[in-house]
């Protein structure tokens, strides 16, 4: 996958000091997605808009809000989070991920 014609904005969001980064890219449709970077830890995030996390390369685990579980992801696979929700992720190798903003 590549994005044509898009603007990247160059200063990354940096979280849990410097552990996670990401680049915010708006293509040429409109659509909003991030790349980012994970390394290894355990992490809460919230979000406003609904989420698809595809997940590049690495390993993590992930827990929704209002769920008890934990599932197990990897590269080539993507989870879902609803708008006005949160997750819980264990990231187990690093992971390079696209948040694509739903």
């Amino acid at each position: 996958m590549s994005y044509k014609n898009s603007e990247i904005t160059k200063k990354a969001n940096i979280y849990d000091g410097g552990r996670v980064t990401s680049r915010r890219v708006v293509t040429s449709d409109g659509d909003v997605v991030t790349l980012g970077i994970m390394q290894l830890g355990s992490y809460n995030f919230a979000t406003e808009a609904a989420e698809v996390m595809e997940l590049l390369q690495g390993a993590c685990r992930v827990k929704l809000a209002g769920s008890e579980a934990w599932v197990t992801y990897k590269a080539g696979q993507r989870f879902d989070v609803a708008a006005n929700s949160s997750f819980d992720i264990e990231v187990t190798e690093l992971l390079d991920y696209i948040c694509h903003y739903v």
